[in-house]
């Protein structure tokens, strides 16, 4: 059996649910992206914000000062020390609605679908996948995105 905890907050001028994105839709979702990535016993927190909050995210820990879709920060890269839990912490993972609507927009499709889009890619960087390393590395995160988007 999966065992599976999800956290979710909000942060800055956004509340759920937000243009029909829900806590539960997006459990649902995280879960099936989970099990086709064969990730068991997990915890997560998704945080859900506004542009203005991603912004002063990403300007603090990466050095841009512009607001962004998505941020992941991941556990597995910066281990804590070893204490024996019931699920692995994979991290934190910030969603900017504002921004996942203007994409929604800019790329003409559905609010849900970029929201989707941006908890694979956010997971995906969770586990390791990194597209700002290299062409290649982009192209095999670009791959593993569409296959998880087509479950």
């Amino acid at each position: 059996m999966m065992k599976m905890k999800i956290d979710f907050f909000t942060e800055g001028n956004i509340s759920l649910p937000y243009k029909g994105i829900t806590t539960r839709k997006l459990a649902i979702y995280f879960k099936k992206i989970c099990k086709t990535l064969k990730l068991k016993n997990i915890s997560i927190a998704i945080i859900i914000c506004d542009n203005d909050y991603i912004k002063k995210i990403n300007k603090k820990y990466r050095k841009k000062n512009k607001s962004t879709d998505v941020i992941a920060f991941s556990y597995r890269e910066n281990p804590f020390p070893a204490v024996k839990l019931d699920s692995e912490p994979l991290g934190d993972l910030y969603i900017s609605l504002e921004k996942a609507a203007e994409n929604a927009m800019t790329y003409n499709v559905g609010l849900i679908e970029e929201v989707k889009r941006l908890l694979v890619h956010g997971v995906l960087h969770l586990i390791g996948y990194d597209h700002e390393k290299s062409g290649r590395d982009e192209k095999i995160m670009q791959k593993k995105e569409e296959e998880i988007l087509r479950n």
